[in-house]
């Protein structure tokens, strides 16, 4: 198997988790199936849109393909036959879906940056865009609070998979050895901070209240 065709077949699994991350969000929130499909395709698609759009990249990878939109559409139909199948999905069980498309999606956009020769900070802000922004959009959508604003580290994973993909291209160590290590990052932070609340400091500014007692 080439690279492109892997590359094509990581963005595939991927925009498939995110969309089951999706479906299972709008089944929180009890959405009609139009309302599955739309959650599901924000947050399958939204990241590497974004990306795509601010590289000037065309056409936009769901636009010129429509595999993309097939795998949407049958993740989320999936879902929900599986999950009315079955019993309900854990909280835990959206968190760790949308840890694998974390990981998954940041190496995705960390390759494409690359690609398109943009300077290594670029290379890092775009790659956590394409992780986080798809989950970011789901969120808002449904009305809740985004996961990289929650106390568990988030963005910080995909910051540290987009560099030690880029430690590792500077190595040449070889594109699979790149990729798998800079997902098992991703994965291995963002499960961590799970399990163990792994957050970065807070900032509260005291209120006046706060200051007299």
């Amino acid at each position: 198997m080439n690279e492109s065709t892997l590359f094509y077949l990581s963005d595939l699994f991927g925009v498939a988790v995110f969309a089951i991350t999706g479906a299972l969000m709008a089944g929180r929130k009890s959405m009609d199936i139009f309302g599955v499909l739309v959650v599901a395709f924000i947050t399958a698609l939204g990241g590497g849109t974004l990306r795509d759009v601010i590289l000037d990249k065309q056409p936009i990878s769901w636009i010129g393909d429509e595999t993309y939109l097939a795998v949407v559409t049958l993740a989320a139909l999936g879902t929900v036959i599986w999950v009315r199948m079955t019993r309900p999905i854990h909280e835990l069980g959206l968190q760790l879906a949308d840890a694998f498309g974390l990981a998954v999606f940041t190496v995705i956009g960390t390759q494409v940056a690359l690609a398109h020769q943009v300077p290594v900070s670029a290379v890092v802000i775009l790659g956590v865009m394409t992780g986080v922004a798809g989950g970011v959009i789901r969120d808002m959508v449904c009305n809740d609070i985004p996961l990289i604003f929650h106390k568990e580290l988030y963005a910080t994973p995909c910051i540290l998979g987009s560099l030690t993909y880029l430690g590792l291209e500077a190595l040449q160590v070889g594109e699979t050895v790149e990729v798998l290590a800079a997902m098992a990052v991703v994965l291995v932070v963002r499960l961590g901070a799970i399990y163990w609340h792994w957050h970065l400091p807070r900032f509260h500014l005291l209120d006046r209240d706060e200051l007299q007692d």
